[in-house]
């Protein structure tokens, strides 16, 4: 009885491992994907996020069963109560790598990748290996593959990137004529803001759409040679 005992106990803790060997082995396909985009989130991070989850569920239902109550007292447990609070938990991290700049915002799939690292763990420590696999390959697939697709066969606003351009123009009449000239070079002006600097020396901030074939530093080429231009100062946002 007790050997027979031992050996159940085995077999469980066996199975707890390969469900931590599992999701340990998912997370680090995520991260690998984040690493090789240079993502401020990489393997590290989406390996430790990913098995954690995975144990803190594990915990979550074992406790649920091991500990029911007794006679006197009725204890009602909810096996995926931990996990519950990983969800909300693992916003904290992914709120650390959303930025702000200027007017642009960046990190949100980073963000929503850490959220899914997550998600796997759970899944995996709930014994849904079959789910989990599927969710990693759906996610690698919509993260890497349905862009570029997309990107292909879409609109031709999805084939444009965004450029962020700060100019400086000495003559206030050569604002327009610098607008136009941009214009005529088949560059989309997204939107504009003019500042002062000292008088006769003015910055212009421009956020232009060009195709996305287009190398930034043929941009940077076309504006420079503007006469009216005085210094460009360029980033590919």
């Amino acid at each position: 009885m007790v050997l027979l005992e031992w050996s159940f106990n085995v077999h469980e803790e066996l199975f707890i491992l390969l469900k931590l060997g599992i999701s340990a082995f998912l997370g680090m396909i995520i991260g690998l994907e984040r690493e090789i985009k240079r993502k401020p989130v990489g393997l590290k991070t989406s390996l430790v996020i990913s098995i954690v989850s995975c144990m803190l569920t594990i915990v979550s239902i074992e406790s649920a069963f091991k500990f029911p109550g007794s006679d006197e007292l009725n204890v009602t447990m909810d096996p995926l109560r931990l996990a519950a609070q990983i969800v909300s938990g693992i916003g904290f991290i992914g709120a650390g790598v959303i930025l702000r700049r200027d007017n642009s915002i960046s990190g949100l799939t980073t963000a929503a990748i850490i959220w899914g690292a997550a998600g796997i763990g759970i899944a995996v420590g709930a014994g849904f290996f079959i789910e989990a696999i599927a969710g990693v390959i759906l996610l690698i697939i919509s993260v890497e593959l349905l862009p570029p697709i997309i990107t292909w066969i879409g609109p031709i606003s999805l084939r444009q990137k965004e450029i962020l351009l700060k100019l400086i123009i000495e003559e206030k009449e050569d604002i327009s004529k610098v607008l136009q000239k941009i214009r005529d070079e088949n560059i989309h002006v997204k939107n504009i803001r003019i500042k002062d600097v000292e008088t006769n020396i003015h910055s212009l901030t421009i956020r232009i759409l060009v195709d996305q074939k287009r190398k930034t530093s043929d941009v940077y080429y076309t504006i420079s040679s503007i006469q009216e231009v005085s210094k460009v100062e360029i980033e590919n946002i």
